[in-house]
């Protein structure tokens, strides 16, 4: 019985320390579990906050996307203004182009009595015409160059020409020619002041092939440089003395006229214009006398025309007139005087193949000459009386050398007499100095059509007294 009594009292001890032992054990599986969920909280919420930031990133990368093609839609779409304003400007500037620029291919030839350059304005469809021409030379005096005249040898830039014409219609149309002369305005330690000069200014009115009217600072219709004086058409580098001295090229005035073809080869051009003052006439030439634009007198006014034919191709034949009082109401020695002058010129030319041909006389009168004698003093005395001729031969030789070329190589000879004091009042002595014979023979070389290159001599001999021989360089060109 005691010994059951130990056995059930031992049993109750192992089972009471079996039950602590599991309560024990129980309480750490709790506290462990307590854990593991604290832990799972833990991970979801890092999870759920994860899930937030991939949401912000993913909502921002939408955003920049939708930012990204909402750029790429306005790039798109201010190219496509871009290039609707970039093609409205091509289509304005190719309106401009047609316009107010030149053409790329221009047939240089002479219209209504202007020089081929001058001529361009005409054969424009509208717009804008620029053109024009220049020359330079270098002359070596050479002979009969000493003493108290002698003369230095000169390179001088003679002058840069530029034509400005507008087509404002097929016919209203504006032409015009600004010289410069001389390389500068201003004067130099070497020589006097060069000029600038608007050398015509005119406003075409085309009607018919028969009429037209041309108005402004008109080229006066005589002889052949007057009008078309650009260096590739005449030969030599200076222009024929006849052409400055008789007929004072370049000389214009302030009128109005017509202008047309009367019939087949048959042209015309008149004009009625400012006439010129006779305070400008000397016993070397009638140059002075032009008004020029200048604040013209127009006491008196002067008629002008001229008639060219041309009966077959190459040949023309043609000539001129102009007439008009030169007094304008002004006292010389202390009276007025109508000074009348009449100028006159007839001129031919032929043209075949390689061969040129070329001629012309000039005379003019002047009344009241011993009137303007006395009043003008040292300019004077003034003939009633001035006259002048010259003829010239040139040939091409080159197309004989090189069949086919577009170059050119001439020869020329030209011969003048002028005298503007063939016939002096009585009681006055003639200047014998003003009788003079040019003979001036060279070479004209042409590259291409627009661009010459001269080499010529000039010998000059006057009735009384010597006067230098000249050897002259010197290159030309129109645009």
């Amino acid at each position: 019985m005691k010994l059951l009594r130990y056995l059930i009292a031992a049993l109750m001890v192992v089972i009471a320390s079996s039950s602590m032992t599991v309560a024990a054990t129980l309480g750490d599986l709790e506290r462990q579990l307590k854990e593991i969920q604290t832990q799972i909280e833990g991970l979801k919420l890092e999870k759920q906050e994860q899930d937030r930031r991939v949401k912000e990133i993913e909502t921002a990368q939408k955003e920049k996307a939708i930012k990204e093609a909402e750029a790429q839609q306005e790039q798109a779409k201010r190219r496509e203004e871009q290039e609707r304003k970039t093609g409205i400007l091509a289509e304005e500037m190719e309106t401009l182009k047609s316009k107010f620029t030149l053409p790329e291919t221009v047939e240089y030839k002479s219209l209504y009595g202007l020089g081929p350059a001058a001529s361009k304005v005409y054969q424009m469809p509208r717009g804008l015409s620029i053109g024009g021409y220049g020359e330079a030379s270098a002359i070596f005096f050479v002979g009969d160059n000493e003493g108290p005249s002698k003369r230095s040898n000169v390179g001088d830039l003679v002058r840069f020409v530029t034509y400005i014409g507008y087509k404002f219609s097929d016919r209203i149309i504006l032409n015009s020619e600004i010289e410069y002369e001389h390389a500068k305005v201003g004067p130099t330690v070497s020589a006097g002041a060069g000029d600038v000069e608007i050398e015509f200014a005119t406003l075409d009115f085309l009607l018919t092939e028969q009429a037209n009217i041309r108005t402004g600072l008109v080229l006066m219709p005589m002889g052949f440089l007057n009008e078309v004086h650009e260096p590739p058409f005449y030969f030599g580098n200076l222009r024929p003395e006849v052409e400055q001295r008789i007929i004072p090229t370049t000389w214009r005035e302030l009128g109005v006229g017509l202008h047309g073809t009367i019939l087949p080869g048959l042209t015309y051009r008149t004009y009625v214009t400012n006439s010129l003052n006779a305070n400008g006439f000397s016993k070397t030439n009638i140059r002075a006398a032009r008004q020029s634009g200048n604040r013209a007198l127009l006491e008196d006014l002067a008629w002008t025309a001229r008639l060219d034919y041309t009966p077959i191709p190459g040949l023309q034949v043609g000539g001129s007139v102009f007439w008009g009082n030169t007094g304008q109401d002004q006292l010389f020695a202390g009276k007025k005087i109508d000074a009348n002058l009449t100028l006159f010129e007839f001129h031919g030319q032929y043209q075949y193949r390689g061969l040129q041909l070329r001629a012309l006389f000039a005379q003019g009168h002047i009344g009241d000459a011993e009137v303007l004698s006395a009043a003008l003093g040292a300019n004077g005395p003034i003939s009633s009386r001035i006259v002048g001729g010259y003829a010239e031969v040139a040939y091409d030789i080159l197309p004989l050398i090189l069949p086919g070329t577009d170059m050119s190589l001439s020869p020329f000879l030209r011969f003048e007499r002028l005298d503007t004091q063939a016939d002096v009042p009585a009681g006055f002595t003639p200047d014998r100095s003003r009788d003079i014979r040019v003979i001036n023979a060279g070479l004209s070389f042409k590259p291409i059509p627009n661009v010459v290159v001269k080499l010529d001599y000039r010998n000059l001999e006057a009735s009384a007294g010597q006067i230098a021989d000249e050897f002259n360089v010197g290159f030309g060109f129109i645009f």
